[in-house]
């Protein structure tokens, strides 16, 4: 293959979150799986490669150096680059689709990326939990890939998921996070049990959390958190006969003693403690706080505040584990509540 015909099968997509050096990589690393490249060829110049795909000289090299690095190219002053692997092992293509970004959806990507190691390569995209934008990204993808792993949270359009997640083939889709209903066909999926696991979670709590009058979980207006955590919720305190309310905005909220807030983001978590503070109350006695999603910080503030999670690394451990054997499976991620003096 000439340089000008290689050019040309490279696609460089800038929707996509991994970093353009890795996809010039890619291509060439494809290139040469699928024998385009072979043994010696010499590679387009830093130049070519800038002008005609549209990225920097500096992408270029960093694309470049990273593939010498792995002995798949070479280089010899005056002349080039070359190829310098006949084989390269052939490895899954996988298209991860993150909600957000998030300390939480990073722990999950480098348990994904570290247990798959480099038996794959790894495309990221982000779509803000806007269906019409996971649509898009999906239509207008530059490659097919072996797996297209979904985080499937919306602010709206939840009604459109089955929908837009069957423009990808279900033996090729992993869900994580949440299942879809509505959803056919025999696809992967490492997911929490929402409803369940908040249940779950304050029962556990269930003596600690006594001391308080009133529950009221903050669940932010137009967020995309699951509603199955409202209705788990709304059956514990039920069930223990609590006083409760869902709190929209918390902002205007004015937090009185004997009350205890469940927050599920963590701005909302500053915002009470910041409260607390303006009146003096004392945290774990006067006003509970949980909040979701362990961190290592939360261990410390205010000797200690109550969490509920799921064990994030094990999902994206979890994912990897799937993806790299043969059978469809679904599979429920633990989750946890760590009691600390916030209760």
């Amino acid at each position: 293959m000439n340089n000008t015909d290689f050019i040309k099968s490279i696609q460089i997509s800038d929707f996509s979150s991994t970093p353009k050096y890795l996809q010039l990589a890619d291509a060439v690393m494809e290139g040469v799986r699928n024998d385009q490249l072979k043994l010696g060829d010499i590679l387009p110049s830093i130049n070519e490669l800038s002008v005609h795909l549209d990225i920097s000289r500096d992408t270029v090299e960093k694309g470049y150096k990273h593939l010498k690095s792995l002995d798949v190219i070479s280089s010899t002053p005056g002349k080039g680059y070359f190829v310098a692997k006949a084989e390269v092992v052939s490895k899954q293509k996988i298209a991860l689709f993150l909600n957000k970004l998030s300390a939480h959806k990073k722990i999950v990507y480098d348990a994904f990326a570290r247990e798959l190691g480099i038996e794959a390569s790894l495309d990221l995209f982000v779509y803000n939990s806007d269906i019409s934008h996971l649509r898009s990204l999906v239509l207008n993808l530059t490659k097919q890939y072996d797996r297209y792993v979904v985080f499937p949270h919306f602010k709206e359009g939840r009604d459109q998921a089955p929908e837009v997640l069957a423009l990808i083939p279900a033996e090729k889709l992993m869900l994580l996070g949440k299942m879809v209903d509505g959803l056919e066909g025999h696809f992967d999926a490492v997911y929490e049990n929402y409803e369940k696991d908040i249940y779950e979670a304050l029962e556990k709590a269930l003596d600690p959390l006594s001391s308080y009058r009133t529950l009221k979980l903050v669940f932010p207006d137009n967020s995309d958190y699951p509603k199955a955590i409202i209705k788990g919720f709304y059956k514990f305190c039920q069930q223990y006969a609590f006083d409760h309310i869902l709190v929209g905005d918390l902002s205007k909220e004015s937090i009185k003693k004997g009350e205890c807030y469940i927050n599920l983001a963590e701005d909302d978590l500053v915002l009470i403690l910041e409260k607390c503070i303006s009146k003096n109350f004392q945290v774990g006695t006067d006003v509970g706080i949980i909040s979701y999603n362990e961190t290592p910080l939360k261990k410390f503030i205010l000797n200690g505040i109550t969490t509920i999670s799921t064990d994030f690394e094990l999902m994206g451990k979890y994912a990897a584990q799937i993806i790299k054997g043969s059978e469809t499976k679904q599979v429920e991620v633990p989750f946890y509540i760590n009691i600390r003096p916030s209760i």
